[in-house]
């Protein structure tokens, strides 16, 4: 091939150069891609975490006497008394106090409440 037919095949696969530039770019596109990052990490990341949450609150707010509980730790137990920050539990013979952010489960029966 001639040197000369090769640049006329650059120049024919080559976008037309403009002198004016054309229009300037809209200032809401180039956010754009950001503006989607951060939708897709509120439904990903920060709704799912408080609905957890809610639910959690949920479930510390049922919470009473005689309750059956599974602990963050793995410990089976029965709720004996329920305080503001605390909770007082019974696990074979032993008698524990834990914070109620532990209690991750209420089993009663067959019934199983997960947060």
């Amino acid at each position: 091939m001639h040197i000369n037919s090769f640049s006329a095949l650059l120049a024919l696969a080559a976008p037309p150069a403009t002198s004016q530039g054309g229009p300037p770019p809209n200032p809401i596109m180039s956010f754009l891609p950001m503006i989607l990052l951060v939708v897709v990490f509120y439904f990903l990341l920060i709704r799912p975490q408080q609905q957890r949450a809610k639910q959690q609150r949920k479930l510390l707010e049922g919470l009473k006497s005689g309750d059956e509980v599974v602990t963050a730790a793995g410990l089976v137990a029965t709720v004996i008394t329920v305080k503001d920050s605390t909770v007082t539990l019974r696990s074979g013979d032993s008698k524990l106090e834990v914070t109620k952010a532990s209690i991750t489960e209420i089993t009663n029966g067959g019934s199983v409440t997960k947060a």
